[in-house]
């Protein structure tokens, strides 16, 4: 399936009213799946036809933040980090007020933002944005991590607004059928659109664009409302939690780039 068949109908981007509320755009994913690209991507493409700004999430560093500020994608000032100090999913759907903060702090300083991306630390399949902090939301996986993960299913594979299968120039080299992992991600997330991803392939990165382009225009129309895309499975964090599984974050940092 080509990339554009993929992409949102929505209507494009248009120029919006005073007052508007800025597009809060959320990409979730595994470690490693190139969440910290796919948004330097879109800085990059996005920048000058848009207003935006970034806030990054890692656990106790702001590693990605500073990735993203000495590629140049934006201005320094319009990339901020937020250390949420426990599990990624916890500042992003448990306890957002550190995000909400940031990201209404970046609406102040910089205002009128047409849109702010929110990235989540690197987290597992299940992890999803409150609808409280975001109006969409990304999950990406990569060819590197299997060719079987988006069969997998869970949350994030199945109910976000839009699921990348990123690092597609790779699949030749990890042994990955990029057209059978977007039939399994299809087939797990009824319709919703998948979208094979490589930030060298020229027509991926314009069916990116456009299918933000395409939210920012229907959230501006009042055609686009958050959804959630449900609460994370259960779980625990080590041996000590009795009665829970571990779910098996690896919070480590790579930007798939």
């Amino acid at each position: 399936m080509s990339p554009q068949s993929t992409a949102a109908t929505a209507p494009a981007a248009t120029a919006a009213p005073t007052g508007r509320r800025t597009l809060r755009l959320g990409v979730a994913g595994p470690v490693g799946t190139g969440k910290s690209s796919l948004i330097a991507t879109l800085c990059r493409e996005l920048s000058g036809e848009l207003s935006m700004a970034v806030v990054t999430n890692d656990i106790y560093t702001d590693e990605d933040a500073r990735f993203l500020r000495s590629a140049g994608v934006l201005p320094e000032e319009r990339i901020r980090a937020v250390e949420t100090g426990a599990c990624p999913h916890t500042a992003i759907r448990d306890d957002v007020t550190a995000n909400l903060d940031a990201v209404e702090d970046m609406e102040e300083d910089f205002a009128p933002l047409d849109l702010v991306l929110v990235e989540s630390g690197g987290d597992n399949l299940t992890a999803t944005f409150s609808p409280a902090l975001i109006d969409a939301q990304i999950f990406c996986l990569d060819v590197a991590g299997g060719g079987d993960v988006a069969r997998k299913g869970g949350p994030g594979i199945g109910r976000a607004d839009l699921l990348i299968v990123n690092k597609s120039d790779l699949a030749p080299y990890v042994g990955v059928d990029v057209d059978r992992m977007v039939a399994d991600a299809e087939r797990a997330r009824d319709g919703r659109p998948v979208l094979a991803l490589s930030r060298t392939d020229e027509p991926s990165v314009k069916a990116l664009c456009d299918w933000v382009r395409a939210v920012i225009g229907a959230h501006r129309s009042g055609e686009h409302t958050p959804q959630d895309p449900g609460p994370m499975a259960p779980h625990s964090h080590g041996p000590e939690d009795d009665g829970g599984h571990g779910h098996g974050h690896g919070h480590g940092h790579g930007h798939g780039h």
